[in-house]
């Protein structure tokens, strides 16, 4: 049965994407946050990797995710720093709580997981629902720019203990009109030779143009809307590379 961030996927992200490990986001997010006095939501929040920094900061950050082996390693993480945040499952889309937030946080693109279109709308609206009037999302997303039907890619990790964790990657299927891509992954894990466990991946992501995205936002209520790229804030993109930011303040 086909997984998604179960058991050896979650265990290689806490490898290869330790707390801290930043790809200019987890800089950024605390620069645009630092003045945030109110509680701050991150979904998807995943092992911790930024969620604990900001945490550390001093800000009020409560994660959920739709995996329960990322929250057990996330919650792990977070004990070791005497860390208590409020974790739960949950996905975007369908989450509920009585909270209203004065920022929502979905770095690094996470928010394409979501793949078909409908549920990805449902979610952003259950964004807006969630955070106060003047409370603001800021999301990144990527372009899909090398898309190989079928090309398979391996990556290996080295575990603290010396296992071994080896990933064969290959994109399945492509749908342009529905804008989507399904990958199949395949994690194994191996001591000394001897394989230990196998796990199979599902592993979807979706793409948005970035002015079909702002116009989303638009109709779902969000205004003052700042597009940025690379984590430099207001620079619109010039080119398909890298991550671009949206950051939107709900207007109610």
């Amino acid at each position: 049965m086909l997984n998604y961030y179960g058991r050896l996927s979650s265990e290689v992200y806490d490898i290869d994407k330790p707390i801290g490990h930043s790809f200019g986001d987890v800089e950024f997010y605390m620069d645009r946050l630092e003045s945030c006095k109110g509680p701050i939501l991150e979904p998807a929040t995943g092992t911790g990797r930024i969620l604990i920094p900001l945490l550390e900061k001093g800000l009020n950050v409560d994660g959920f995710d739709s995996s329960k082996d990322m929250l057990k390693i996330c919650e792990n993480n977070c004990r070791k720093r005497n860390l208590n945040p409020k974790l739960f499952e949950a996905k975007m889309e369908s989450f509920s709580v009585d909270t209203k937030y004065d920022a929502i946080i979905v770095p690094t693109g996470t928010f394409l997981l979501i793949h078909k279109r409908a549920d990805s709308i449902k979610a952003l609206k259950n964004f807006y629902e969630h955070l106060s009037n003047g409370g603001r999302l800021i999301l990144d997303i990527s372009l899909q720019t090398d898309i190989s039907m079928g090309r398979v890619s391996t990556r290996i990790w080295e575990c603290f203990n010396g296992d071994i964790i080896t990933l064969e990657n290959k994109i399945v299927e492509v749908d342009y009109i529905n804008q989507h891509t399904i990958s199949h992954g395949r994690y194994e894990k191996w001591r000394e030779g001897v394989l230990l466990q196998t796990e199979l991946e599902h592993f979807p992501l979706r793409w948005y143009g970035v002015e079909e995205l702002k116009l989303i936002l638009e109709g779902i209520g969000f205004r003052n809307i700042v597009i940025s790229s690379d984590y430099n804030l207001g620079q619109y993109p010039s080119n398909s590379e890298g991550i671009i930011t949206f950051e939107a303040i709900a207007i109610k």
